[in-house]
Order: C-alpha cells, then structure tokens, then sequence
C-alpha cells in the first residue's frame, strides 16, 4: 500500500490568490501625508506669567534671572543660587500666608542659552539651578523672550 501524500494544490492556488491581492491593494495605500505646518502667530503681546523664572545665560557667561543682572557667572554661580533660594522662600511664605499648600509653590525656572555657548556651561548652571531646589528645569531656545 502507497503513503498517502498532502496535495498541496489547492495551498498554492491560495497562496496565489493572496499575492493578487495585496499586489492589486499595496498601490492604493497612500504614498505621502499633509502635514499641516503651523503659521507664525501675529504680533500678538502675550503677557509673561509673574511667577515665571528664566535664568539667562550671557554670551559672556554672565547670569542674569528675568532682568535682575549681575548674578554671577556660569563658573561662580553663587549669587544667582542665593536668589532663587530667596525667590522660592519668599513664595512658600505668601502661600502660607494665603492659607494655600506649600508644597504646591511653583518652582519651575527656565535655562535660556545662546547658540554658540558650550554644553558644559549649561550643564553647570543645571546643576547650579538644581542646587537652589528648582524642579522642574527646562531648556528655553535662543528664539523666546
């Protein structure tokens, strides 16, 4: 008596018709997308949150907090860590004065750097900006004010 053997016919014919399928479906897919690129925004004056803090780095490495200048510089931090220190207690104490919670205080500052300034000056002012108890930290680009 013979083995009996799989047909393997009707597998193929499948098969093929698979492949008609999706050579006739892949060309219908779209190749490309809109992207919709936003528009610059008007000449609108947006007003700058009061308790917003930005800590500007000087082309000369001099370090500046909002318009306060003459804070240190990026190897002599110190002054600029006394002020944030300063700015956060001055607040935890208006929020406990308005019976709000303090661990609420916003101590969110922002690191401004121009261009051309090397990695390790940012990575200093930080560490520097850490020091004082700022979190979170966030990097601002040259284009904001």
């Amino acid at each position: 008596m013979t083995k009996p053997r799989i047909n393997v016919t009707p597998l193929i014919d499948v098969l093929l018709v698979l492949l008609i399928i999706f050579m006739v479906v892949t060309p219908m897919k779209p190749s490309s997308f809109k992207a919709k690129i936003p528009q610059e925004p008007a000449n609108v004056d947006i007003k700058v949150h009061p308790e917003t803090l930005v800590v500007a780095i000087a082309p000369d490495n001099s370090l500046r907090i909002n318009l306060e200048q003459n804070l240190g510089t990026v190897e002599n931090p110190a002054k600029a860590i006394e002020r944030l220190v300063e700015v956060f207690l001055m607040r935890k104490i208006n929020y406990a004065a308005a019976s709000l919670d303090e661990s609420s205080v916003p101590k969110t500052v922002f690191i401004k750097a121009p261009r051309g300034i090397n990695y390790g000056s940012v990575a200093k002012v930080v560490d520097a900006v850490k020091a004082s108890g700022a979190n979170p930290i966030s990097l601002q680009i040259d284009d904001l004010d």
